[in-house]
């Protein structure tokens, strides 16, 4: 079963109200929360207006100007905004979502106190589930860099996964797609190549149990294995098991820098093909020379939607990307997962064809031919453009917020060498910055222009593993969105908050989230709009934002005046269901 309930409930809900008189149940019955003298904005784009919002049982009961009603918990909110509960579409907390409650507020308390109450998880082909028992030791690996200490995964499927989270308890609502690498690494391990007929209908059986406990699309890296390793057609027949209930398609395409443009164009292709609703994560381009192609990709899209491909894109507010190190490497030194990258680069033969390669491929396409390689990270940034983000407890701590060309000048060393040794001694567990996403400093036009697209979803794309320099997207994203639109005139402040509420709402398929609006799960951030902004920065990405006073999930206050609620757990377990209308 849904844990949104669906519309014909909400409706027969909203009924019994009426006919009992109260919002509450009863005529002497307070509400459980009444927010007032706010201006309200609803999510979708439309203009604040004044009012108090009633919540009872989890939900938005009633919305209207100076509420009669009697209430258990009052905020006052004069001269303050109301908007929606934010949607981070595009998160890779899925593992601290297994971690427990404690840990889980520890390094999502920077996203709750920036008004985020839903985040979604299994972006880029990344995540933990569907996997089988030498899946999961794979996995265990790929995902190091993005593991809080402590949490083990284990072979689970997509209903396990939720239900383990259900068991936990979740500090905010959480909802994932199905990631094609589980899938594919289940079906295949990490090799290269094209699947075999009994693979491929492996994989799309997986995808289709994926989907039909519960999850809201599939995701592509196509840029890791092993989803470099994978081909258009591969790909188009499992986004035909999305189609089929209209989910969601999503994709970290080919590349960003010499790929960027066909792989647009895949992405495309595989929405036509398919019928599939598809989605461009964090449309960019990677280094200065690629930055004039982004006008070209959004036309491209413009041009989809006008021949009826529905298709989307999301947005992180920053020139900087966060990543794993491994994706550095050439996908035929990946074969085999990372303990196959760190055999190869204690080979001295291979080794120098590695340092060969990052220093002069090019790529080209089609990238998952032997020998391709979609996005060479190093080529398109340089080794200045590298950043050390993250490494093992108890590892060399002092690189870590460092380029790799400034480290290499100082110890006098090769650049190259520098990051092949740390691979090695960190076990591969090494988590990077890449510099120069769709701009940098003092030339954004590349950025802002995705951003203001009308197409655009705000997200974060980086989350806080307890370890290293986390992108300060963690903490400031939203934030930064609205300040912009107050500063800068990128947005109006009614489309900024849209662009990260109903908007990602929508494309995810999020029943009854990302509004206000009754019936609605009361998912409610209560802001101050003179003074939210981000204040995370590159040399101290854990500064919480400022200006957000009160977060409400699923009716309880989860952030009271500016400060978390300690042993709150108010979050839930999302579910898309094929019986909702």
């Amino acid at each position: 079963m849904s844990s949104d309930i669906s519309t014909r409930s909400v409706v027969f809900l909203v009924g019994l109200t009426v006919l009992f008189g109260c919002a509450g149940g009863g005529p002497d019955e307070p509400v459980d929360l009444v927010v007032r003298g706010g201006k309200v904005l609803d999510g979708t784009g439309s203009a604040a207006i004044r009012a108090d919002v009633a919540v009872h049982d989890g939900r938005i009961v009633e919305i209207g100007p100076r509420l009669d009603l009697p209430a258990l918990r009052e905020i006052d909110a004069d001269g303050l905004l109301v908007v929606p509960g934010i949607v981070d579409m595009h998160s890779h907390a899925d593992l601290i979502a297994l971690a427990e409650p404690e840990t889980q507020r520890r390094l999502l308390r920077n996203k709750l106190l920036q008004g985020v109450t839903t985040l979604v998880v299994g972006n880029c082909g990344l995540g933990v589930a569907p996997t089988t028992s030498e899946a999961a030791e794979i996995l265990a690996a790929v995902n190091g860099w993005m593991t809080p200490d402590g949490v083990i995964a284990g072979p689970l499927s997509v209903g396990d996964y939720l239900g383990q989270l259900e068991s936990n308890g979740v500090v905010m609502n959480f909802a994932t797609l199905v990631p094609h690498g589980p899938v594919r690494i289940s079906a295949m391990g990490l090799a290269a190549g094209e699947p075999s007929p009994e693979q491929s209908e492996s994989m799309r059986a997986a995808v289709a149990q994926g989907l039909s406990e519960g999850a809201y699309g599939l995701s592509t890296g196509l840029i890791y294995p092993p989803g470099m390793y994978s081909a258009t057609d591969e790909l188009a027949d499992l986004a035909s098991e999305v189609a089929r209930r209209d989910r969601l398609f999503t994709s970290h395409v080919r590349g960003s820098s010499e790929t960027l443009i066909p792989g647009t164009l895949e992405l495309i292709e595989i929405g036509r093909s398919s019928g599939a609703r598809v989605h461009h994560s964090h449309l960019e381009a990677v280094g200065e020379r690629f930055w004039p192609d982004v006008s070209r990709v959004l036309a491209l899209e413009d041009d989809a939607r006008d021949e009826g491909i529905r298709i989307s894109h999301d947005v992180f507010p920053y020139t900087r990307a966060a990543t794993m190190m491994s994706a550095i490497f050439p996908p035929w030194s990946l074969e085999g997962g990372l303990p196959g990258l760190l055999e190869r680069l204690r080979d001295p033969t291979d080794r120098a064809r590695i340092r060969k390669e990052i220093e002069h491929r090019v790529p080209a396409w089609p990238p998952w031919e032997p020998g391709g390689w979609p996005h060479n990270l190093v080529g398109a940034v340089g080794w200045d453009g590298i950043v050390v983000a993250s490494v093992r407890p108890g590892g060399p701590g002092d690189l870590v917020g460092r380029d790799l060309a400034s480290i290499a000048e100082a110890s006098s060393r090769d650049a190259f060498d520098i990051v092949a040794d740390l691979m090695l001694s960190e076990e591969g567990q090494v988590g990077q910055q890449v510099d120069e996403i769709s701009g940098g400093p003092g030339q954004m036009e590349a950025l802002l222009s995705i951003l203001r697209h009308p197409a655009a979803a705000v997200v974060s794309d980086a989350e806080d593993y307890g370890r290293g320099v986390p992108h300060p997207s963690h903490a400031g994203a939203f934030a930064r969105a609205l300040r912009l639109a107050r500063e800068d005139g990128v947005l109006s402040i009614e489309e900024a908050v849209r662009r990260m509420t109903s908007r990602p709402a929508s494309l995810v398929g999020l029943r009854d989230r990302g509004v206000i609006r009754e019936g609605a799960w009361a998912d409610l951030v209560v802001l101050d709009p003179d003074r939210v902004a981000d204040r995370a920065t590159w040399d101290d990405p854990r500064r919480p934002a400022e200006g957000i006073r009160w977060v409400v999930i699923n009716g309880e206050t989860v952030v009271d005046d500016g400060t978390p609620v300690a042993g709150a757990t108010a979050g839930r377990v999302l579910r898309a269901s094929d019986t909702e209308p």
